[in-house]
């Protein structure tokens, strides 16, 4: 957090000294009374300043947003950020130009962006958040392309009875699997790996002697 001392007349003036040096209101600001100060005899002999020290504090979904649009700009693209809160889920929908450069190649890109711009709002957050982001409706694309991907595999599994490895996927294509496939009684599913690398497993359920 960014912090400052400010002192003043009294204990009011020297907190707004330190939020306009701050450039931030007071909801957004911790402020500690150091002095409360004294006026003096007189208004005059023995008078103390107050003193007050002020911490800035980040908000997650500002700093998130922001970082990712830093990037954007770095790659030189030009799109909007639609960003939408329910309780700790972030998403943040991206539209512009340049879409299939933002998304990568089975979003991978995306996928990096996301992975990014959530360690950045965690770092500003003292609860966990989650992001997800999206750009031009990829995400539901997605899914529809992992659930075609999830029945081929569960089906590729029971036939081979060999454990089928997927390739590395974020948390949350992960649990669209792991529901899709769950509906097969005669596969399981397990990760490996540590993230960004974590990968899905589709193995067929042993026999219970």
């Amino acid at each position: 957090m960014k912090e400052i001392t400010a002192t003043g007349p009294s204990v009011e003036e020297a907190v707004q000294s330190a939020l306009t040096q701050l450039k931030t209101s007071r909801d957004r600001a911790e402020i500690t009374i150091v002095e409360e100060g004294k006026k003096g005899l007189f208004g005059l002999f023995g008078a103390k300043p107050s003193i007050v020290s002020v911490k800035l504090k980040y908000d997650p979904i500002e700093e998130s947003t922001n970082f990712l649009k830093k990037v954007l700009k770095d790659m030189n693209i030009v799109a909007e950020l639609t960003t939408k809160v329910e309780g700790r889920n972030i998403s943040i929908s991206i539209e512009g130009e340049k879409t299939a450069l933002i998304i990568g190649k089975r979003g991978q890109t995306l996928n990096s962006l996301q992975y990014l711009t959530q360690i950045v709002a965690n770092r500003y957050s003292n609860q966990y958040l989650s992001v997800v982001i999206d750009a031009e409706g990829y995400r539901q694309k997605r899914r529809e392309t992992l659930e075609h991907l999830a029945e081929r595999l569960a089906q590729k599994a029971l036939k081979t009875k060999q454990d089928v490895h997927l390739e590395p996927m974020p948390s949350f294509e992960r649990k669209v699997m792991h529901a899709i496939i769950s509906r097969y009684s005669e596969v399981e599913t397990y990760s490996v790996g540590k993230e960004p690398n974590r990968s899905l497993v589709i193995t067929p359920k042993r026999v219970k002697q």
